[in-house]
């Protein structure tokens, strides 16, 4: 394996795209957030804090390519809970460390604090997350592989959230 520090151009990489999709469900820009992701990806949010079997797994959210386009058309459409008066959110992606890299991808570890603004209350959620995130040709064709969403306080009660985590 090879150095994974920050000056590696490969964890640069990743981390750009990570910041990316952010300030993309911060705009709400789900079609653009929707096509970063592989067809063969996975967009998750377990339950179970320490569980990697997310198919055998109670999950708010286990979404393939076909549920997160479903779940990019209740955001759009206006008709549903989560997509009337849509909270405005800005969320801090940080503390960065890095599992494994390769030329073909790079698996890193983050913390996401989100900050929403719905209906004259704020909410923070605080979330460990993790991407794999599979390089293309270029910086452009980078995909997200896999987003694994640890919510710090998955088995308590989560109200409807009414955006992407």
């Amino acid at each position: 394996m090879t150095d994974l520090s920050f000056t590696d151009p490969r964890v640069l990489r990743a981390i750009e795209l990570i910041w990316r999709e952010a300030a993309l469900l911060d705009a709400k820009d789900y079609r653009t957030w929707e096509a970063m992701y592989a067809d063969d990806a996975k967009y998750v949010i377990p339950i179970d804090p320490d569980t990697d079997d997310f198919d055998a797994s109670l999950n708010m959210v286990n979404d393939d390519k076909r549920m997160r386009g479903l779940r990019v058309q209740r955001m759009m459409q206006g008709y549903s809970q989560s997509a009337v008066a849509a909270a405005r959110t800005v969320r801090i992606v940080s503390r960065f460390t890095v599992d494994e890299a390769s030329d073909a991808s790079v698996t890193i570890r983050s913390a996401q604090i989100l900050n929403a603004f719905k209906r004259q209350t704020f909410t923070t959620i605080g979330a460990e997350m993790v991407h794999v995130v599979r390089f293309g040709e270029t910086t452009a064709d980078d995909q997200i592989a896999l987003k694994v969403v640890r919510l710090v306080d998955s088995e308590d009660a989560v109200s409807a959230s009414g955006y992407l985590l």
